[in-house]
């Protein structure tokens, strides 16, 4: 991004009559707003010991002069010493704000500068496409399994810069990721690096605009220019005759509360006219205001598509850190460097918490929690599961505060529930950032959570946004989910009452809930009837604090009745019972770590003594589930799967291939050898062939039906699957690829792939799909090659007319023809089609024995050339659909007459037809019209 200009004639210009205006605004301040920044009120400076760069020694000089800055015609800033001045005093108020690590300080002097402890996060270019909408943990452990050696990383400081000379400018980033991945952060240091003259020079001024101050102002009609004057005092001062490539960054679009309609938004074209903030921020996306500013949105992955993808140039993915960047972290984060090897060792020896560690903020807890307990600070075991790492950091923590604070005016005890009840139905709506209000319903005194509780100040912090009013969250959502759980798990402990329970005559089913197993069984079934597994982690937390230990460490911030130990044994029977059942693949495996929680591995120990023992045997769904974790959890990367060392038959059940499709996508290889893949097992596949994150790069196919119908595999997942089918190693012989939106497109790549490929597939059905004439031709060439044994063609309703038919009859007399059916129905073929068909039915090489022409707008004048090719000789034609065409009376005749016909007559053939025959004069089905002659019969075949 050293140099970069950006042609605004290929990105979204605004329309003809939109004309950029920059006088300054008449308008009166809205008095409801507070005229001074939080922008420029940051924190004081710090610097890393030793000589201060050139740069922070321009920023302290910048004073508070107060110049007016002109930004030219090339969006630079003029060589003036006012211009200049008024840039390093918007530097400097950057870096106050963002020098220092945002969220958990306790006191000033301790504050951490970003720059020395930030780890390079691990940032993709992304999917523009559909997103996911499961559970975060879920997409952790799934990117935890991601082979990132084909992947090209990018810096991100440089998400603007196009990949090559070629590509066209990037006005708009769309970067997407998990709660607590690093997004924010990365934010964070792109304005440092510029503040500091590191990066990104040619950007003149950067506007961070967070989602959670812009919910605050929602209320407001402001114009653009005095939006940027309330949010940063500086240019109140200034005169701008024109914005061009200042950046604005609109971090946490999950976070947004007001609507994104950008259908229905009124067009704003002048920075002077007012309107609601929905309605700039959609009109500085569409490119309507400031055409020429970059505009940097940051969300999670499930509210990504709130933009419409034609106004997105770049889809960037921050997946955190892969495995050097944890241990890096750990090094920079630990000043001990012994302590730190001990911890990366122990978080090593557990997968799931290993696994977590793509999270930079569990990266934190973890480093809070065990620098503690490993370095002998604190006593007790050390911390072996989630459940237990995040209840010793809640402990750790309040401790912490109780030093700080010898006075508090409400027990810990009392906020933590309040807190608990916040996180809970917080947890439900599904929201991270909380106002006042939400506190308020559950009785949370902001003035007691900000200040004095010691359970607050490092889990549930208060945030100033950009004019002075106040935001609250919880550190990162496992928190939350961590709290919501203590909620729960404490009202029943305490009061006998299940909250999860949302019927308001629960009260009545009060002894329905005798043990802490009853909430269990009622929270395991929420979770699994959860589409997106938004209660997964809850769940994992809410098992977990059911067993003694950590009811123990509770006791220090805690008073609770009764214990739910004892009901252990019936959770965990529970559970077994449920990855018994057909279950999708994620939701077991979440079930094993709830096991996992609860102390209890028998399933895993089953299989580990299964895998050691190298016998095959008949393994039970839940020990398939279990072989599907034990094979994810693994410290061993998945280099090759291979189904037969676990089974020793073909008839493999489908919900058996949809437990391990998970493994299947992390493998580089795998190796499939079955009767049929169809139903759920065939979605699962089609899945991972659409995943472009798939570890999956050699797939060997051994079945004889692939069904992937119906999936939306269209031509991007066709032409995945085509690398599947040309391998040598792949032996499907029939191909069901029914509705799956396959075009032109996907028809160049099955061709290619069955010409690499042939000899094997025997069926392929693409009925309902739009490959028109054009992918018929593309899969002719493949039925000409002489090593193709094709057998049967569905094309049924695929858009194909005569001349796709003129390319089918060419196939037809190719030598040798294997091709016996062919289902063209539901196509607009007309007569002239099916003259066109005629030519290949009458060669003597070709030998197709059913024909289906449903619905195809056949009439007489077809049926006379499709009797004449029926009387050649010879004719292997047996079975014949023309049912629903507008067949009269003299084309019946001409059909029934081949009954007389010798050819007929001396063989043990049997023609079957199916005519609907319409009325000459109204075109309408008038009646079914068969011969006496038992050779025509009323039947469909096709």
């Amino acid at each position: 991004m050293e140099s970069r200009d950006l042609d605004t004639d290929n990105v979204t210009p605004p329309s003809e009559k939109c004309k950029l205006q920059m006088k300054r605004s008449d308008s009166p301040q809205p008095s409801c707003v507070s005229m001074k920044s939080d922008w420029s009120m940051g924190l004081p400076l710090l610097f890393n010991s030793g000589n201060p760069s050139s740069v922070h020694s321009d920023l302290q000089k910048a004073g508070d002069r107060r110049e007016k800055i002109f930004i030219t015609d090339t969006g630079h800033a003029p060589e003036s010493a006012a211009g200049n001045e008024v840039q390093k005093k918007f530097k400097l108020n950057l870096m106050k704000k963002f020098q220092c690590l945002k969220g958990v300080m306790i006191k000033q002097e301790n504050r951490v500068l970003l720059n020395e402890i930030y780890t390079e996060l691990y940032i993709t270019e992304g999917d523009s496409g559909d997103v996911n909408k499961e559970h975060e943990v879920r997409q952790i452990e799934a990117a935890s399994r991601r082979k990132t050696t084909e992947e090209t990383p990018i810096k991100c400081n440089d998400i603007f810069k196009p990949l090559s000379e070629e590509d066209k400018p990037i006005r708009t980033v769309v970067t997407k990721g998990v709660a607590g991945i690093g997004k924010t952060v990365s934010v964070q240091k792109f304005i440092v690096d510029w503040a500091e003259g590191k990066a990104n020079q040619d950007v003149p001024l950067i506007f961070p605009l967070p989602f959670r101050d812009l919910n605050l102002m929602e209320d407001q009609k402001l114009s653009l220019m005095e939006l940027l004057h309330v949010c940063f005092n500086e240019t109140k001062e200034t005169e701008m005759s024109r914005l061009e490539k200042v950046l604005f960054i609109f971090d946490g679009l999950d976070e947004c509360r007001f609507p994104l309609d950008f259908q229905n938004t009124v067009s704003v074209c002048d920075v002077t006219e007012s309107a609601s903030v929905h309605v700039l921020l959609i009109n500085l996306i569409k490119g309507n205001l400031l055409p020429s500013a970059l505009i940097w949105i940051t969300s999670r992955p499930a509210a990504a598509d709130q933009i419409p993808s034609e106004y997105v140039h770049r889809v960037t993915e921050v997946r955190g850190f892969n495995d050097p960047q944890k241990e890096e972290y750990f090094r920079k984060r630990v000043s001990d460097q012994s302590l730190a090897e001990n911890i990366i060792t122990h978080l090593k020896s557990l997968r799931s918490l290993y696994i977590m560690c793509h999270i930079p903020v569990f990266c934190w807890i973890s480093a809070a929690v065990l620098e503690r307990m490993l370095g002998e600070a604190e006593s007790g075991e050390i911390p072996k599961t989630l459940t237990q790492m995040y209840t010793h950091f809640l402990i750790i923590q309040t401790n912490i505060i109780k030093e700080k604070y010898s006075k508090k005016q409400e027990s810990d005890e009392e906020m933590l529930l309040k807190l608990g009840k916040l996180a809970f139905q917080q947890l439900e709506k599904g929201n991270l950032i909380f106002y006042e209000e939400d506190l308020r319903e559950c009785g949370v005194d902001v003035r007691e959570a900000a200040v004095y509780s010691g359970v607050c100040t490092q889990i549930f912090r208060e945030e100033v946004g950009l004019h002075q009013s106040k935001v609250y969250c919880f550190v990162h959502l496992s928190v939350q989910e961590h709290l919501a759980a203590l909620y729960v798990h404490l009202t029943f402990m305490k009061e006998k009452r299940n909250v999860l329970d949302q019927d308001e005559f629960s009260y009545l089913y009060f002894w329905s809930f005798k043990t802490i197993s009853d909430v269990h069984r009622s929270a395991v079934d929420q979770t699994l009837k959860s589409q997106t597994g938004h209660l997964d982690l809850f769940l994992r937390f809410l098992l977990g604090l059911s067993l003694e230990f950590n009811q123990k460490l509770l006791c220090a911030l805690v008073t609770q009745t009764g214990s739910g130990s004892q009901s252990k044994e019936e959770t965990v029977q529970y559970i077994k019972e449920k990855i018994s059942e057909d279950l999708p693949a994620e939701k077991s495996i979440n079930l094993f770590h709830c096991l996992n929680e609860l102390g209890d591995d028998s399933l895993v120990e089953e299989i580990q003594c299964y895998l050691k023992s190298g016998k095959q045997s008949k393994l039970s769904p839940s020990q398939w589930s279990a072989l599907a974790f034990v094979l994810l959890t693994s410290a061993q990367e998945l280099e090759e799967f291979d189904l037969s060392k676990y089974t020793s038959t073909e008839k493999i059940p489908d919900e058996v291939l949809v437990k391990v499709m998970p493994v299947i996508a992390a493998s580089r290889k795998a190796i499939i050898s079955c009767e049929t893949i169809k139903w759920g097992s065939a979605e699962a596949l089609v899945s991972v062939l659409n995943s472009e994150t798939s570890s999956l790069r050699k797939l060997h196919l051994t079945v004889k039906t692939l069904d992937l119908s119906w999936n939306k595999l269209e031509d991007s997942g066709v032409k995945r699957l085509c690398a599947v089918l040309e391998n040598p190693h792949c032996k499907v012989e029939t191909l069901r690829l029914w509705g799956c939106g396959v075009s032109d497109e996907g028809c160049a790549a099955l061709s290619s792939a069955l010409r690499s490929n042939p000899s094997h597939l025997r069926e392929l059905d693409l009925t309902d799909n739009n490959l028109g004439d054009s992918g018929v031709k593309r899969l002719c060439a493949v039925l000409e090659n002489p090593h193709c044994k094709l057998e049967t063609l569905g094309l049924r309703g695929c858009g194909v007319s005569d001349e796709g038919c003129a390319a089918l009859s060419s196939a037809l007399r190719s030598n040798p023809s294997h091709l016996r059916q062919l289902d063209l129905s539901i196509n607009n073929l007309g007569d002239s089609g099916v003259k066109r068909l005629c030519a290949g039915l009458e060669n003597p090489h070709c030998k197709l024995e059913i024909l289906g022409l449903y619905n195809c707008g056949v009439s007489d004048e077809g049926c006379a050339a499709l009797s004449s090719a029926l009387r050649s000789n010879p004719s292997h034609l047996r079975h014949l659909d023309l049912s629903d065409n507008k067949i009269g009376d003299s084309g019946e005749k001409l059909l029934s007459a081949l009954k007389d016909d010798k050819h007929y007559k001396t063989t043990d053939t049997l023609l079957v037809m199916n005519i609907c025959v319409c009325d000459e004069d109204s075109g309408v089905p008038a009646f079914p019209c068969w011969g006496a002659d038992s050779t025509f019969i009323n039947t469909s075949v096709i």
